[in-house]
Order: C-alpha cells, then sequence, then structure tokens
C-alpha cells in the first residue's frame, strides 16, 4: 500500500531559531523552513523534519546519521566548528571516532540535545 510512498524521518527540537541555525551554518545543510517545521535537504536527495516540541526531551538514540568519505576529517573540521563529540565508551580515539568494531563512527548532539553521527562509508 505505501510502498510508492517518498516516506521521511522526523524528530522534535526546542528551539527551531536555534536547530536551523546549527543544521545551516555548522553543518552545511539546504535548510527550508514551512509552517514553523524545518526540512533537511541532504546531497542524497533526502529530506529529514524537524518540529518543535515544547516538551522536547531529546532521544537516547541516534536519530541521524550522515555517512562520509573521511570520517576524520570530518570529525576535525567540525570540531574546528564548536562540534563536541560525545564519549560512550572506551574504544573511542582521542577524535572521539569509535573504532571497537562496526563501521567507523562518531556521535554528537544538535543543540536540542539529539544525537546525531557521521560515520565511515566504505
Amino acid at each position: 500500500m505505501l510502498q510508492d510512498s517518498k516516506a521521511f524521518s522526523g524528530f522534535s527540537v526546542d528551539d527551531i531559531p536555534r536547530a536551523k541555525e546549527f543544521y545551516a551554518k555548522t553543518l552545511g545543510l539546504d535548510v527550508g523552513e514551512v509552517h514553523g517545521m524545518l526540512q533537511l535537504r541532504t546531497g542524497g536527495g533526502n529530506s529529514v523534519l524537524v518540529y518543535p516540541k515544547d516538551n522536547h526531551v531529546p532521544a537516547e538514540f541516534t536519530v541521524l546519521n550522515f555517512p562520509v568519505t573521511d570520517i576524520e576529517e570530518t570529525v576535525r573540521g567540525l570540531t574546528a566548528l564548536g562540534v563536541t563529540f560525545e564519549r560512550y565508551h572506551e574504544a573511542q580515539d582521542e577524535l572521539g571516532i569509535n573504532r571497537g568494531g562496526g563501521p567507523l563512527i562518531a556521535w554528537f548532539k544538535d543543540p536540542a540535545g539529539n544525537i546525531l553521527s557521521v560515520l565511515q562509508q566504505d
């Protein structure tokens, strides 16, 4: 029934202007705003809905993943822009990149506390 639908994901934030600034200026995404919500558009043609929620509680899991070709370069670049990478376990190196099995991945948060990641695309 929905196989031809162009489904998209979404998550909440507590401050749309602050989120727009972060996603557009810090992360460099194409960000549109419609009806008080943000539409994040990525190079792959995907879009993600970001909507305001007064009683927003950040998710305790990764809500958005960004595949990258060079994770070390990306982490260094984002760190230079003021992004802080999270530390969840000891398998992470000095940059915050998890090297304990699976894809190379590093986690960070948006201004609303939502967990995002960059992960090495092979």
